[in-house]
């Protein structure tokens, strides 16, 4: 008897929770995860009309959450309420899926966040003096950090859906999460952009260089530098660009945050990885594009190459890339991390290690959250960017 893909899913999950419960953890967390993830899965099985409802209600929440601290509460709900509406009427459901995904992806990768900072050796509250169970325990008290990961999880959401707060930095005296993270969040997307555009750029300039002419020169070294690119890390790569280009030759600074010359390399390190799988995928693409018979049909009308390739193939050249732009935007703003600990960026992937290093589980929680929003928003606007290119995929939505 052949299982439908709901009754797949039901026995995925409960596997799940069984290997989680195997290994011993508590059946309250197992659960949590558990429901997580369903909740994941099931805007899968929903229909258009479900999903424009769905969606449409959630977004207006999600809005509104934003709204109502600078703004009346009556105005907020107005507003939500009307963003909403509009959302159900003309956003497409593939583009209202995604919003059904996003406040339990939220809430489950808060949570399990919470059960990886709890499950690491130490503690916030850990000092070079041995202290009493009785000081820390009044210290947990005071910072509102219980000794378990569900009651902080409960504690760290209410205040983020009430204030729209990430709570006082534990290890950073006098100073809040926003305070650190407010002037560290411009550097980090200036740093992450450009190195997208670069990635972007660099890519698309040598793989449709290289799918233009394949099996020549271009192409081979086109696509052994890319292969180059993908096989070191970007801490590599970065360890290189340093001794070269600021030991070696002394044009650029070796650390530091102030001017543009303290932005190339660091963005070059995060884009090189990236630039060459771009050149692959763009490489790939603009090959097949290359062989369909509308091209042929622009050469037989006479146009040159160069209007055939950016008025005619690059769109569809490019396709393969636009799907690659929403994990590349994830990786980016990720690998930041190492980046900005190797070149001392004062970004928030520097507190981020900082807060993984001091068991600060405020300003972790608070970076990841920030992250996770950049990573959702570059998905959504991939979504509509392969829309615009694709007319299928248009006509699907």
């Amino acid at each position: 008897m052949r299982l439908s893909s709901f009754q797949g899913l039901l026995l995925t999950l409960a596997a799940i929770g069984g290997v989680f419960l195997l290994v011993g953890m508590p059946p309250i967390q197992a659960g949590f995860i558990v429901l997580g993830l369903a909740l994941l899965a099931l805007p899968a099985w929903f229909s258009a009309p479900v999903v424009r409802v769905v969606g449409g209600a959630l977004l207006a929440a999600v809005l509104y959450l934003f709204l109502r601290l600078p703004l009346p509460p009556a105005l907020a709900i107005v507003l939500a309420a009307a963003v909403g509406f509009a959302a159900w009427c003309y956003v497409p459901p593939r583009i209202l899926r995604r919003v059904c995904v996003l406040v339990p992806s939220m809430v489950l990768l808060v949570y399990v966040t919470s059960l990886l900072m709890y499950s690491a050796p130490g503690s916030p509250f850990a000092q070079e003096k041995a202290a009493s169970d009785q000081v820390i325990a009044a210290k947990r008290a005071a910072w509102g950090v219980p000794e378990s990961p569900t009651e902080f999880f409960k504690i760290y959401m209410t205040r983020v859906l009430e204030d729209f707060d990430f709570g006082p930095s534990l290890t950073v005296q006098g100073r809040s999460v926003m305070d650190l993270l407010g002037p560290a969040f411009p550097v980090s997307m200036s740093l992450g952009l450009t190195a997208l555009v670069l990635a972007c750029a660099i890519g698309l300039t040598l793989g449709i260089r290289a799918g233009l002419r394949p099996n020549s020169f271009a192409d081979y070294s086109s696509m052994g530098l890319a292969v180059i690119g993908i096989s070191l890390p970007n801490f590599v790569i970065g360890a290189l660009l340093l001794m070269v280009f600021a030991l070696s030759l002394g044009w650029l600074p070796v650390a530091g945050w102030g001017t543009y010359s303290h932005l190339l390399l660091p963005a070059l390190t995060l884009a090189l990885p990236y630039a060459a799988y771009i050149a692959r995928l763009s490489r790939a693409g603009t090959i097949e594009v290359m062989q369909q018979d509308f091209i042929r049909t622009a050469r037989a009308k006479g146009l040159s190459e160069r209007e055939i390739v950016f008025k005619h193939a690059l769109k569809g050249a490019i396709l393969p890339v636009v799907s690659f732009l929403g994990p590349a935007a994830a990786g980016i703003m990720t690998g930041s991390f190492v980046v900005e600990t190797l070149f001392g960026i004062p970004g928030m992937g520097h507190w981020f290690v900082k807060g993984a290093i001091n068991r600060d589980y405020s300003v972790v929680l608070g970076t990841a959250i920030i992250y996770f929003s950049i990573v959702i928003a570059f998905n959504l606007l991939v979504d509509m960017a392969y829309a615009w290119l694709d007319p299928r995929v248009r006509e699907d939505l």
